[in-house]
């Protein structure tokens, strides 16, 4: 609001320029003008993208960094933008937010359905749980992933951990051994039975 110095003669009232002087001054290059305006309007700008974001995007990515984009297009896109009234550049810078909201989104969405990244995805899980299959892995490998992860959840924990560190970690049997505090040979002989068991569910499924 506005402030007073006071002299020894008169009292000084300086007035904070206002919102259409501003949007003047940054169309004209003013940064710091800009700034102000956006000042002005942070909070509710703040507020309403928390409100408008769906809680994907909030998982995905803060809302003062949206904020923040959100204010970088209000600077690169001023010039567009026709002074109505103090109303109308909320509205405004609102309608940015709001296309920046849109627009992420969207994009999550897109994440989601893209065929080419879920069959890669895929791809690389089968390629992956092919790996702890021994020499049936071709055959394990055409199964699905839910029915292969379902086979797998039917293993006991030693079992199963077995099957990782050598299948998927790549670990020798004289490194699970040691990591697991048990003999050589009783690694050999948990992981044949363990594989031997996946395959029997497997087969079973």
């Amino acid at each position: 609001g506005p402030r007073s110095t006071t002299s020894s003669c008169y009292t000084i009232v300086v007035t904070p320029p206002d919102s259409m002087h501003l949007v003047a001054a940054a169309q004209s290059g003013d940064t710091d003008a800009m700034e102000q305006l956006l000042t002005r309007h942070l909070g509710g700008l703040r507020a309403f993208v928390r409100a408008k974001s769906s809680n994907q995007i909030r998982q995905q990515e803060s809302c003062s960094d949206l904020v923040q984009t959100v204010c970088r297009e209000a600077l690169g896109g001023i010039d567009n933008y026709e002074w109505r009234g103090e109303g109308s550049f909320r509205h405004w810078l609102f309608g940015v937010a709001l296309n920046k909201i849109r627009n992420r989104a969207d994009f999550y969405a897109a994440e989601r359905r893209n065929p080419d990244r879920e069959e890669r995805n895929v791809d690389q899980l089968r390629d992956a749980y092919a790996t702890m299959c021994g020499p049936s892995q071709h055959a394990i490998a055409g199964e699905a992933i839910a029915s292969f992860e379902a086979a797998l959840d039917e293993l006991t924990p030693d079992h199963r951990e077995v099957i990782l560190m050598a299948r998927m970690v790549g670990m020798s049997h004289a490194e699970i051994a040691e990591q697991l505090g048990i003999e050589l040979v009783t690694v050999r002989t948990r992981l044949a039975r363990a594989l031997s068991k996946l395959a029997k569910v497997m087969t079973r499924g």
